[in-house]
């Protein structure tokens, strides 16, 4: 959950020791053959960047627990908390940050995890198909907010990092994917979204509704 790192996720050391070490020997070797490894690496050290985000304190405040593009924003069924709900999809490419934040100050209810397919995740029907990981939140006030992280077509390993009555903080660090997929966030029908299809969002800064 929170812990102190500099501003590469941890998830990340094991990848780009691997990338620089393979890079600085093929140099030894031979420098212009080292190019594309140098190349490999400095894509592996922006992938795993995790930097630290402003948390907006407004009361009620929904905040985007990825960053990304918003890919949908439409009224289903909630198949976690099982209820009609308003659902705002935020999808990551491999170039976003992939670190995963509370989008809000609640108590997880349950965590669910679900194996399943790895189609695009810009895909709406990556939602119920893909391998999947559904965190339902209770707000303070008693509001249920479930935020679901999707595996994509190139994402195989999706990390959650919490459990059953641990208490989160809005913007708190909770999970990461690798490497491009897509995280579902669950509203209540009272919530007022301030976002739109095709905007861009970043992980905690962006507010995605207000309850």
């Amino acid at each position: 959950m929170n812990y102190p790192h500099p501003i590469i996720a941890r998830e990340g050391w094991p990848f780009l020791a691997i990338a620089l070490a393979l890079a600085a020997a093929v140099t030894v070797w031979c420098a212009t053959w080292s190019i594309p490894l140098w190349i490999i690496a400095l894509f592996v050290l922006q992938f795993f960047r995790d930097p630290a985000r402003a948390i907006p304190q407004d009361a009620g405040a929904v905040l985007s627990p990825a960053d990304g593009r918003i890919v949908a924003v439409e009224r289903v069924n909630d198949p976690y908390v099982q209820r009609d709900a308003i659902k705002v999809s935020v999808f990551m490419n491999v170039f976003n940050v992939h670190s995963n934040r509370s989008p809000v100050d609640g108590t997880v209810q349950r965590v669910q995890y679900f194996p399943g397919k790895f189609v695009n995740a810009d895909l709406d029907k990556a939602s119920l198909e893909n391998e999947r990981n559904a965190v339902w939140l209770r707000t303070t006030d008693g509001q249920d907010i479930t935020s679901v992280q999707v595996a994509g077509l190139i994402a195989r390993r999706i990390l959650c990092y919490v459990k059953a009555g641990d208490v989160l903080a809005r913007g708190q660090r909770y999970g990461f994917i690798r490497f491009g997929s897509r995280v579902d966030v669950y509203l209540p029908l009272t919530a007022s979204v301030k976002v739109a299809i095709g905007d861009k969002v970043s992980a905690t800064t962006t507010i995605l509704a207000q309850l």
